[in-house]
C-alpha cells in the first residue's frame, strides 16, 4: 500500500514538474524575444539638392486677333457676285463680293452728260465774260453748275465703288451666310475676318505684381487644343491703371502665329517669365509631412553601425514638377525619408530601399 502511494506521488511530481518546466522555458523564451530591438523600418530616401528654377507668374487669359471684324456693307443692294468661300485666306484689297450696280451705272452716265453740258456752258460764259457780253452773275452761276455736276459724278462713283466690298486687311474669313440675289441693308454683317499672325493674348495679374512686369518681358502660353506645346511671346502693352473692381492689372502679349495654331477666343494659360533663381534647395514633395502645427521631414542620421531618423521642422516655398523648395531647416546633402514616414518616430532605426523611385512615380516619370 505504501509503495503504491509513493508511486502515485512520484508520477504526479513528474507530471507537474514537466508542466511547470515548460511554462518556465516558454516564459524565458518570450522574454528573450521581447528584449530584442525591433527590426529597422524600411523606407525610401532622397538627398537635398541645389537647383536653378525659372520662376514665373501664372495667369489665365484669352487669345484675340490683332485685327478682327465682321465685314459689312455701307450701302444697300442685291448680291450680284460672291468671289470668296468660307474659311478662305485673303489679302488686303481682295474683292469679297459685288452688289448690283447697274442702276447706279446708268445714273452715272446721266450725271456725266450733265457735267459735260455744264462744262460747255461754263466755257461759253467765260468767253462771253471776256467780251463783256455776259454778267458776272451768269458766269458765277455756270461755274457753280459745273462744280455741282462734278460733285454729283464723284458721289455716284463713290457709291458704285462701295458696292464692291473688299477685305480691309489680310486674314482668314469665317463662315459666310449670304447668297446670290440676297438683299443687304447698310450695316448687315457679311462674314467675319480675323488676322491670325500675330495674335494677342490678354490676361490679368494681381496689382501686387505691377513692379515685376514690363513691356518686352517674355511670356509662354499654353492652350487646351495643343497641350503638348508652349507658345512664346512678349508683353506688348501694360494697362496704365488698375481695375478698381478686381484690383488687377491688364496686360497684352503678342505671339507669332505662322501656323495659325492659336485662334481667337481660345482659353490661354499664361506664364510671365521672371528672372532666373539660383541655389534653390529642393526635395521630392513626398518627403514633407504636413501637420496643422507646421511642416517637417524625417532626417536620416548615422548611429553606431546603423541609421536612425529624427523629425525636423522645415519651411517650404514653391512646389514645381513634384519637387518642393526648402527655405529653412535643411542643408545641401541632407538625406531625408520620402516614403514610409507614417509609422516613424524619433530615434527609430531604418533600412533604406531605393529600388523604387517613388518621387518619379508621383510625377509620372
Amino acid at each position: 500500500m505504501t509503495k503504491r502511494l509513493f508511486l502515485v506521488v512520484l508520477i504526479l511530481i513528474v507530471i507537474f514538474g514537466g508542466i511547470f518546466g515548460w511554462k518556465y522555458y516558454s516564459g524565458m523564451k518570450m522574454a528573450a524575444m521581447m528584449s530584442r530591438p525591433p527590426p529597422p523600418a524600411v523606407i525610401a530616401s532622397a538627398v537635398v539638392k541645389k537647383e536653378s528654377w525659372q520662376p514665373y507668374l501664372q495667369a489665365v487669359g484669352s487669345v484675340t486677333a490683332t485685327q478682327g471684324i465682321f465685314v459689312t456693307t455701307e450701302v444697300a443692294g442685291k448680291v450680284r457676285e460672291i468671289l470668296v468661300s468660307s474659311g478662305q485666306m485673303v489679302k488686303a484689297g481682295d474683292v469679297l463680293l459685288r452688289l448690283d450696280d447697274s442702276v447706279d451705272e446708268a445714273d452715272l452716265n446721266g450725271l456725266i452728260a450733265q457735267r459735260t453740258l455744264a462744262k460747255l456752258q461754263f466755257e461759253r460764259a467765260r468767253k462771253l465774260l471776256r467780251d463783256k457780253s455776259v454778267s458776272h452773275s451768269d458766269y458765277d452761276t455756270s461755274r457753280a453748275n459745273l462744280d455741282s455736276a462734278e460733285a454729283a459724278v464723284a458721289a455716284k462713283r463713290a457709291l458704285i465703288e462701295k458696292k464692291t466690298i473688299s477685305a480691309p486687311f489680310s486674314g482668314q474669313l469665317g463662315i459666310a451666310d449670304i447668297n446670290l440675289g440676297q438683299y443687304l441693308s447698310p450695316g448687315d454683317a457679311i462674314v467675319s475676318l480675323q488676322a491670325l499672325d500675330p495674335v494677342y493674348v490678354d490676361y490679368n495679374l494681381p496689382e501686387r505684381h505691377l513692379a515685376s512686369v514690363h513691356v518686352g518681358q517674355v511670356v509662354n502660353v499654353g492652350v487646351q487644343a495643343r497641350p503638348e506645346r508652349r507658345f512664346n511671346g512678349v508683353i506688348s502693352a501694360v494697362n496704365p491703371g488698375i481695375d478698381p473692381g478686381t484690383r488687377t492689372l491688364r496686360l497684352r502679349a503678342t505671339l507669332d502665329n505662322p501656323d495659325h495654331l492659336l485662334r481667337p477666343g481660345m482659353f490661354a494659360e499664361v506664364n510671365t517669365v521672371l528672372p532666373l533663381r539660383d541655389n534653390i534647395l529642393t526635395l521630392p514633395r513626398t518627403a514633407v509631412v504636413y501637420n496643422p502645427y507646421g511642416e517637417s521631414v524625417f532626417v536620416i542620421l548615422k548611429k553606431d553601425d546603423g541609421q536612425v531618423v529624427k523629425n525636423r521642422p522645415v519651411k517650404t516655398g514653391e512646389v514645381r514638377a513634384g519637387r518642393v523648395e526648402i527655405i529653412e531647416g535643411l542643408r545641401v546633402g541632407d538625406q531625408v525619408v520620402v516614403a514610409g514616414q507614417n509609422k516613424l518616430r524619433n530615434g527609430q532605426p531604418v533600412a533604406i530601399d531605393n529600388s523604387v523611385q517613388l518621387d518619379q512615380q508621383v510625377n509620372g516619370g
